[in-house]
């Protein structure tokens, strides 16, 4: 019966997600989305030519993601992940004790500030400087390596608000097969590989995952006059 009612209220509220198929900001929201069996439509945005709607749901920033539930936007993923969260309270994807969600959300702005930032400039660099950018970023997965141990996810036994702000390494991952680069492997990181698979194998998160030869064809258009580096 609960599952009913729940299944009604969703189905009710108004939930939609502006976004583009390649971001892995507006693909962590659907994840979450997902996750908690919240229906929405989802709106792809052509960041070239923005919408008068994006415009107006995020007039500071003029950016995607956007969720807007119900008329309200709200806009930053990582601020939508919890929001989400808050609202959606089944299958919580935050810790409820107040140290444990502290942690959680340090580490989801880890991957922000440190690493995705580090993923780009790998992606843009060449030759010796590239090879300078690889050395960084691999301390920065040794770091999140060091964090995750023996657990089956950063959030435990089931996908949790790290591995879901975490889905830059999966992008990392198709920038070095797309431009031939060895960074992520299972011999220099085999925890943190471990855990990739684990998360590419999860069967809502593979449905979140963009069309994986669009994919890599988008980043050797992108980024693909680097030079290689190992």
């Amino acid at each position: 019966m609960a599952a009913i009612s729940l299944q009604t209220e969703t189905m009710a509220e108004e939930v939609k997600l502006f976004g583009t198929w390649a971001s892995v900001f507006s693909r962590r929201i659907e994840v979450a989305l997902k996750l908690k069996g919240v229906q929405f439509e989802y709106i792809e945005e052509n960041l070239s030519n923005k919408s008068p709607a994006l415009l107006k749901y995020n007039p500071v920033h003029k950016k995607i993601p956007v969720l807007v539930h119900n008329g309200k936007p709200v806009a930053e993923s990582l601020v939508i992940l919890e929001y989400i969260d808050e609202t959606w309270k089944h299958n919580p994807i935050l810790p409820t004790d107040p140290y444990e969600k502290a942690m959680a959300r340090f580490w989801a702005k880890y991957m922000d500030d440190k690493l995705l930032p580090a993923a780009i400039e790998v992606a843009m660099s060449k030759g010796e400087e590239q090879k300078g950018v690889i050395e960084e970023i691999q301390k920065q997965l040794k770091t999140l390596e060091s964090e995750l141990k023996e657990k089956k996810f950063f959030g435990g036994e089931s996908l949790g608000f790290v591995d879901i702000a975490a889905n830059t390494i999966v992008w990392l991952v198709v920038a070095q097969e797309a431009l031939g680069m060895e960074i992520l492997t299972e011999e220099k990181f085999p925890v943190l590989h471990g855990w990739y698979q684990r998360l590419v194998d999860d069967a809502v998160f593979k449905e979140c995952m963009p069309p994986r030869e669009r994919h890599l064809s988008f980043v050797k258009v992108r980024f693909g006059s680097s030079t290689p580096s190992k």
